[in-house]
């Protein structure tokens, strides 16, 4: 299927003038990231895209920069602020609810898209009528080191988000169809503890039904590394994993899955210093999957033969993550 070529199952684009290629609604949500965001925002703006285009800048509860705005434009910018629940979540949804295009794309206030991204995903996701949800690969920036994470693959499944949180498949290269995100998939979980893995959660929904297209192309960059509002912050991050397990019953019945989940509270614990938790969850992930790598990871911070700085930096330096 080309641009300009509808069926049944495909919304129609609103801008019969682009020829055929949908609107975007790009939602950008930032918070005290002033130069990252204004490269973030270049790399979108100076997309070969040749449908609509908007950029929605979403501050979150911080004094918002009005001379980003560019008004009747045909790139416009609009700036907001953040009027639901502080984080990241509430910030996207603001902006889902402001958009008014076809699709919605997001992208982090410290990453950027490389060129031909949004037309190279935007074909993609028009040649499958019934997809809802579209990525891409990327290119991990971690310390001026460069490295390209791809899936292996141009669909991916729930059970493949299950077992493993993909992380190529990041936030900054999410496309959606507007209605099918408010009308069906539903909207970023607000509920999570300080929006920790809602980029994750909202794969493991949208793809309950549907595959989730997949451009196995490093289109956007991801920068990596200290910057990261959860860069050490485990309680927050195990916070969110039980929230996980106890919302998604199938982690827990996948053991590939549940040996991952287990594992990373382990870990997570040991980095804090709990011991005994992180004995107890790593044997749940033993039990569960012997192969499990993090489990093992966990037993070397415990006996602290490494810290786990040591180990997340060594991970980050390949383009890896827990």
């Amino acid at each position: 299927m080309v641009p300009g070529e509808l069926t049944l199952d495909t919304p129609a684009p609103s801008q019969a003038a682009d020829g055929g290629w949908p609107s975007v609604s790009v939602v950008l949500p930032t918070y005290q990231r002033p130069e990252p965001l204004r490269a973030a925002l270049d790399s979108v703006l100076q997309q070969d895209y040749p449908g609509r285009l908007e950029v929605l800048v979403v501050f979150d509860h911080t004094p918002p920069d009005l001379t980003l705005e560019q008004l009747g434009s045909p790139r416009q910018v609009r700036v907001l602020t953040n009027a639901r629940q502080r984080g990241l979540a509430g910030n996207r949804n603001t902006g889902i609810l402001a958009a008014e295009s076809d699709l919605i794309a997001f992208l982090d206030d410290d990453d950027t898209w490389l060129p031909g991204k949004l037309t190279r995903q935007v074909s993609a996701l028009l040649a499958e009528p019934t997809a809802q949800f579209a990525t891409t690969a990327m290119l991990v920036d971690y310390e001026g080191g460069l490295h390209e994470r791809r899936a292996g693959a141009d669909r991916v499944q729930h059970r493949d988000l299950l077992r493993s949180r993909m992380a190529m498949l990041h936030s900054s290269s999410f496309l959606v169809w507007r209605t099918a995100l408010v009308d069906e998939i539903g909207l970023v979980d607000e509920s999570l503890p300080k929006s920790m893995a809602e980029d994750w959660e909202l794969l493991l929904r949208a793809s309950r039904t549907r595959p989730i297209v997949h451009v196995d192309e490093p289109l956007v960059r991801i920068t990596w590394g200290a910057s990261s509002y959860f860069s050490g912050q485990w309680a927050v991050r195990n916070a969110a994993q039980h929230w996980l397990l106890e919302n998604y019953d199938e982690i827990a019945a996948d053991p590939i899955a549940a040996g991952r989940a287990y594992a990373n509270l382990a870990f997570g614990y040991a980095a804090q210093g709990e011991r005994k938790p992180a004995a107890s969850w790593a044997r749940r992930a033993w039990r569960a999957n012997w192969r499990e790598p993090r489990t093992y990871l966990t037993l070397l911070v415990m006996t602290r033969v490494v810290s786990w700085q040591w180990l997340v930096r060594q991970l980050n330096a390949r383009g890896r993550g827990l």
